[in-house]
């Protein structure tokens, strides 16, 4: 099967460097509004560079790993999925569980497959939690404790303006992989209460592509929760 990336921004550099290491997968095709973006990483991973509409209307082209700005994520999706092609999205897989539903029952309707990341929970360590739990190594685990703390990503990301808009933020970027690992090998969810609030209305970009430039804040940016 082959994959068309849409959205060529900073993440995905890795997708397709690591790609290269599993000789099942083909990247066929990259592509991204900004098409000299798209023909940077064609250039340097040896990918064809094509818009996002050509890559979405391509027949040979079976799955859309979909690395847009998360706010672009659910119209991407339901692009694919109208083009007959399966669907693995960076997180968030939508901005809200409405979008997510519609996807996911879109979807089923054709057959197709939706997944997204975080992928984390396959890797080596948390495999190796989960055998514990599951071989009663520890007996019965009462609960889990999860935190992350970070300033924020302008002092390093070239593009970070995204993060702090609608659909973005620590939660919805970073919370995945810390809700996924909770689920995983607790189980679900049954009710949550929590606290979010945020620092400023404004930030500083201190990254050197962006030094200087005010980055608008439409997200809480601190959120605790049990």
């Amino acid at each position: 099967m082959k994959i068309g990336i849409v959205g060529c921004g900073n993440i995905s550099g890795i997708y397709l460097s690591n790609a290269k290491s599993f000789p099942e997968l083909e990247i066929a095709a990259c592509g991204d509004i900004n098409m000299a973006a798209a023909e940077a990483k064609a250039a340097e991973h040896g990918v064809k560079a094509m818009s996002p509409d050509e890559i979405l209307a391509d027949p040979s082209i079976g799955l859309i790993l979909n690395l847009t700005i998360p706010k672009a994520h659910f119209s991407i999706g339901m692009r694919a999925i109208e083009a007959g092609k399966h669907v693995y999205s960076e997180k968030p897989l939508t901005l809200n569980a409405e979008e997510a539903r519609t996807m996911l029952a879109a979807a089923k309707k054709k057959g197709l497959r939706v997944g997204s990341a975080p992928d984390t929970i396959l890797g080596a360590g948390q495999q190796t939690s989960r055998k514990l739990i599951d071989d009663k190594w520890i007996g019965k685990p009462l609960s889990g404790s999860v935190a992350m703390l970070s300033s924020g990503p302008e002092s390093w990301h070239p593009s970070p303006f995204s993060f702090y808009q609608k659909g973005a933020g620590p939660m919805m970027d970073m919370g995945p992989y810390y809700l996924c690992s909770l689920v995983n090998l607790l189980g679900p969810v049954k009710s949550v209460s929590a606290y979010v609030g945020k620092a400023s209305e404004k930030r500083i970009a201190t990254s050197k592509e962006q030094f200087g430039r005010t980055i608008d804040v439409e997200v809480p940016t601190h959120y605790s929760g049990t």
